[in-house]
């Protein structure tokens, strides 16, 4: 009765099992999401759009993540990155892995071979025997140890190599040029970057590495087993394991594929739950100003609810898959290995065991059933490692897509979502194409012709814009908020692409931008003064420390460096300094470089009016021709030229006479 009532346990638990598994997989269900693309012109299409175009995507936006044709080209193209020569440390790394690999599967051989002599001899009673083979397991345990502990220092290795080679191979090209600034500014494909770069690439190497150890182990398991077992039992029973083994990979792994695109959702919200805390750190002043608090609070509970609904619908998927993969991969396996280790010794017509005796029969059986128990293990083993192939689809999927955009963004390309423009006149309706304006660099001069100023998202600011500044000829660029002064500066940096026209202006290195609140960088007092130079390019343009110590002294700074006693001097600049310390900093950054045209955004608005006198001064006598963002009626005098925006479409560029200096003061 004891035995009937377990057996209804377990099937009913089995029936719950499956119950729970077709409902989740039911309500789980979702159609893959298509592209659609709204072109300026308000057509609609379903086809990939060109870059003229914005995209109206669903949740289904990205590449799927399954194991399949496309995820193993993904995973060889970075392999490549991660292994890039056949003679190299990562190549003998993996040689090591499989040696030691083999090393312990021999190992675990000799120890159910010498297992089984000790049990054989406590059986039999044999004092000799029993230290003998107990001496041996002695003398060989320093050998294992050894072999576990080299294949420990191999995976550790590689792991930490593979994720150095992709982790520099990601930088180069998210650092190369504006890539970074693109990547979050002008498109909109991936939100969090820095998840993918720091904390993706880790998890991605560690799963590929340890996907590696998890195959190759049992695979060699299975293949000495099989020679083992087929001279002890025959060949039928390791081919009924190996059908096994077949069937019931097929069938887990389709019903593995949701967890793929479960693991990119769940990295995308762990990313944008990081975000919105990074926000808060970062924005904490303005918020506290604002007493933001609770709002701060509700959008970060709202992220933390998507996230941990999520994570409670993959634990609740995960229970169900971990139900089936036990049943089938674990115990279901146990029992076809029990049925097939038996049928020799249960056959009493078998002719290896005719003339057995009772202790030799016992031997051949625990020998035997350790191997092929063993093999049963590394068949499951094989089996589960599907489990893991299909969540490092989901970091495949996810790196091979920052891989891409990283090249599109670095080819000129982007995709983002545009505004669509509602114009009162149809026929004058202009199409925006980005990067179909043309750049030209030459020195001294920077020239607009019939370029249209517009966001990265289709907001046209002036249709066409048309204006000449040569060396000298300092600007002055005033207007409202929000009428353009900014994007002239980003067209002028080429941060933004160029929506049509031409442009042309100095080599990028020859503007240099001051916005209103600088960027002190990590390191020492000379640090901020020569950034973005190092120590060693200082030294190669002969800008000796006694001219360093002049920028300063030329924006009354002088004092910074007597206080801290050193030009090697580092501190937290953002908070030792002052507003207008950080901008005085950030003027005689710009004296360093000596550009040929700056751009202030008004970087001197917490500077005192005669220091900022004597600074636009300076740069005319040195040579720096300025546009200057500022609503401070004193800088007038020192500019030829003013470009007023109204923020209706609409600019003039004149000459500033005596009676616009009047008008303006």
């Amino acid at each position: 009765m004891a035995a009937f009532s377990k057996y209804l346990t377990a099937k009913n638990s089995s029936i719950a099992g499956g119950i729970l598994l077709v409902l989740y997989l039911l309500k789980h269900r979702r159609r893959t999401g298509q592209f659609k693309c709204v072109c300026l012109t308000g057509k609609k299409s379903h086809h990939r759009p060109p870059l003229s175009c914005f995209f109206i995507q669903k949740d289904g936006r990205k590449d799927r993540a399954a194991v399949d044709k496309v995820f193993f080209l993904r995973i060889i193209r970075i392999l490549r990155i991660m292994v890039p020569r056949v003679f190299c440390m990562e190549t003998g790394y993996l040689i090591l892995i499989a040696a030691m690999l083999v090393a312990r599967t021999y190992c675990d051989v000799w120890m159910i071979q010498n297992g089984t002599m000790i049990e054989s001899a406590i059986i039999g009673r044999s004092t000799k025997d029993f230290k003998t083979y107990l001496f041996s397991f002695i003398k060989f345990m320093p050998l294992i140890a050894l072999v576990n502990n080299f294949l420990k220092l191999g995976l550790n290795e590689l792991k930490l190599r593979c994720r150095e080679r992709l982790t520099k191979k990601l930088y180069d090209e998210y650092l190369q040029g504006y890539t970074y600034y693109k990547m979050g500014n002008l498109d909109n494909r991936i939100a969090n970057a820095d998840q993918l770069l720091t904390q993706d690439v880790e998890k991605f190497c560690n799963s590929v590495v340890d996907l590696y150890s998890n195959l190759s182990k049992p695979l060699l398991d299975i293949g000495l087993y099989i020679f083992k077992l087929t001279s002890a039992i025959g060949a039928q029973g390791p081919a009924i394991m190996m059908a096994y083994l077949l069937i019931s990979g097929l069938f887990l792994t389709r019903l593995r594929r949701p967890i793929g695109k479960m693991t990119v959702t769940e990295q995308r919200y762990e990313g944008e739950y990081r975000y919105v805390n990074s926000r808060l750190i970062t924005n904490s002043e303005e918020i506290a100003f604002y007493n933001g608090n609770m709002r701060e609070k509700q959008t970060i509970h709202a992220t933390f609810k998507k996230l941990v609904d999520h994570l409670h619908n993959f634990i609740f998927f995960r229970f169900s898959m971990g139900f089936v993969d036990s049943m089938i991969a674990k115990y279901l396996a146990t029992v076809v290995g029990y049925l097939v280790v038996s049928r020799p010794f249960l056959n009493l017509s078998h002719p290896r065991h005719l003339h057995s005796t009772h202790s030799e029969l016992l031997e051949d059986y625990y020998q035997s059933g350790r191997m092929l128990l063993r093999m049963s293990q590394a068949l499951g083993r094989i089996v589960l490692a599907g489990r893991e192939m299909t969540r490092l689809s989901g970091f495949t999927a996810r790196i091979t897509e920052l891989m891409k955009v990283l090249k599109e963004l670095n080819a000129g390309k982007y995709e983002r979502t545009m505004v669509s423009q509602q114009e009162k006149d149809t026929a004058e309706k202009l199409t925006l194409v980005p990067g179909s304006g043309q750049i030209i660099n030459r020195d001294n001069i920077i020239k607009f012709e019939h370029t249209p100023l517009a966001t990265p998202n289709g907001d046209i600011l002036i249709r066409d814009l048309t204006f000449e500044v040569r060396s000298g000829t300092n600007v002055l660029v005033c207007g409202p908020n929000g009428c353009g002064k900014s994007s002239l500066f980003r067209v002028l940096g080429e941060l933004w692409p160029l929506f049509g026209g031409h442009l042309t202006k100095p080599e990028r290195g020859k503007l240099f931008y001051v916005p209103q609140r600088p960027y002190m960088t990590l390191g020492s007092l000379r640090d901020q003064v020569i950034y973005p130079d190092t120590y060693e390019e200082q030294r190669r343009k002969g800008i000796s420390d006694q001219v360093l110590k002049e920028y300063l002294d030329n924006v009354q700074l002088g004092h910074i460096l007597d206080r801290e006693g050193s030009w090697d001097s580092v501190q937290d600049w953002m908070d030792v300094l002052s507003g207008g310390e950080k901008q005085r900093m950030a003027m005689a950054r710009l004296f360093y470089h000596k550009p040929q045209f700056a751009i202030l955004d008004e970087c001197t608005s917490a500077v005192s009016v005669d220091v900022e006198d004597y600074i636009y001064s300076h740069c005319r006598t040195v040579g720096i021709t300025l546009f200057t963002v500022s609503h401070r009626k004193s800088l007038w005098k020192h500019h030829e030229y003013y470009l007023h925006m109204d923020g209706r479409g609409n600019y003039e560029f004149k000459p500033i006479t005596e009676e616009t200096v009047e008008f303006g003061s």
